[in-house]
């Protein structure tokens, strides 16, 4: 078995080859081209334990995860995958599953805004300044010519610390401004980006502040979590999601619906983009919504094609069990 850590995952593949990935992991939804179950939820209060199995190009994966929003000094999200032979049940890798998360999480973001964001886009804010918000950005700059960020947290400190890391990882050239205000960041960003574990709305309830922006939800994942305010949901023409499970999981998906602030003809899902089956119809003066749960489906393409990238480059290291 190959151990993949967090550093030869970052010296194996880049964001740019983990969209690619994501849209072949659509093409396989979109052709039913796998087995799965839906993820197995185990709450502790505010803690999350998930697991989430799948079966997928004669791979089968399993994702351990814990989500802890009150972590200090750990990520809020962490975990394991484990990558076996679908054929022969044998292990073959196990990689770092919280790296593998942000990743894929980012990559999703990724693709929807390579396919859903206006080429002139210039600028992207971000609700939330965890972990998995920076992959969101890494992917964001990486399909569109970004040339200003806005960045907004509850804790100032904690933007400020994001700030500097995420500097180091884009191009000089980029502008990064910590907010003090949503309104401010919503007003400036083209493309809004929501990474938190909130039960309640993170974004401005507004009207007509959001036309011709493209805003990824990447957070809720459960009923009882919203992340996106009433308003947005009343004047959006088009919402995507990644999976039909967010129709079920996610209180940004589930919510609208039962107020009928929207209705159900208009959550797409995004699989149908890739696959060219329908043309998103993008009004520039209205909000595009794309949503995100996640799903196994992803985390077993993505794992298969950085476990090929480090046999290919002699990265990670062999045990017998």
């Amino acid at each position: 078995m190959l151990i993949i850590s967090e550093k030869d995952m970052n010296n194996t593949i880049c964001i740019g080859e983990m969209i690619d990935s994501i849209e072949q992991a659509y093409h396989l939804y979109e052709q039913q081209a796998f087995q799965m179950n839906t993820r197995t939820h185990i709450s502790l209060n505010s803690d999350t334990f998930l697991l989430m199995p799948c079966v997928a190009n004669h791979f089968l994966g399993t994702k351990i995860v814990s989500v802890f929003p009150n972590n200090k000094n750990l990520p809020v999200t962490q975990g394991l995958m484990l990558l076996a032979d679908g054929e022969t049940g044998e292990a073959k890798a196990m990689l770092n599953g919280t790296l593998l998360t942000n990743l894929r999480t980012g990559a999703i973001g990724g693709a929807a805004i390579r396919h859903l964001a206006a080429p002139y886009t210039h600028s992207v804010g971000l609700i939330g300044t965890g972990v998995q918000g920076l992959y969101q950005l890494l992917a964001a700059c990486h399909e569109r010519d970004i040339q200003d960020i806005y960045l907004y947290n509850r804790t100032r400190e904690k933007a400020t610390v994001f700030s500097k890391d995420l500097k180091r990882r884009i191009s000089p050239h980029i502008r990064i401004h910590t907010e003090n205000k949503l309104d401010k960041v919503v007003e400036r960003s083209d493309i809004i980006i929501t990474a938190t574990t909130s039960e309640t709305p993170v974004l401005p309830n507004h009207s007509m502040i959001y036309n011709g922006k493209l805003i990824i939800g990447i957070g809720s994942f459960q009923p009882h979590m919203r992340e996106l305010p009433d308003e947005l949901f009343k004047e959006t023409a088009s919402i995507f999601i990644d999976t039909q499970d967010a129709r079920l999981e996610s209180g940004d998906i589930i919510d609208p619906i039962q107020n009928q602030w929207i209705n159900e003809s208009q959550v797409m899902p995004f699989s149908q983009v890739i696959t060219e089956k329908i043309k998103p119809m993008i009004d520039p003066e209205k909000p595009t919504i794309f949503k995100s749960t996640g799903s196994a489906l992803f985390d077993v393409v993505t794992a298969e094609a950085i476990y090929y990238k480090a046999i290919q480059k002699g990265i990670g290291q062999k045990i017998a069990l």
